[in-house]
């Protein structure tokens, strides 16, 4: 079993930034995928963005520019800067891992941004 903490989340204006940070209980050398989802209210959850073992990343479009994924693979933790943050960001981060055969999810972080 994996556990992950998610924290950093919290009120900001629009165009600041905040960073998230996911703690893992377990090596990131177990993980093939690491990741962050959000969702808003009254909407799905979807996928922001990802890197894989190797080191390569990816986002969606809506946060490409913005957003920067990054780890520390000696403290086990996943982080997400979030800059030039926008009002639509507003939503609970999930951290998300995945072994291959096994997934595994956070238990959330409020960001709320404000006018």
């Amino acid at each position: 079993q994996v556990q992950l903490v998610e924290s950093g989340g919290g009120f900001v204006q629009a165009g600041g930034s905040l960073r998230l940070s996911c703690a893992a209980s377990r090596s990131f050398n177990t993980f093939n995928f690491m990741g962050w989802y959000r969702q808003a209210p009254g909407k799905q959850r979807e996928w922001v963005t990802s890197i894989l073992r190797g080191g390569s990343t990816n986002y969606a479009n809506s946060v490409k520019g913005r957003f920067t994924i990054s780890r520390d693979n000696a403290n086990n933790t996943l982080y997400l800067q979030m800059n030039s943050l926008k009002l639509e960001d507003t939503a609970v981060y999930y951290c998300y891992s995945n072994t291959g055969s096994n997934g595994y999810w956070g238990q959330g972080t409020q960001v709320t941004v404000s006018s």
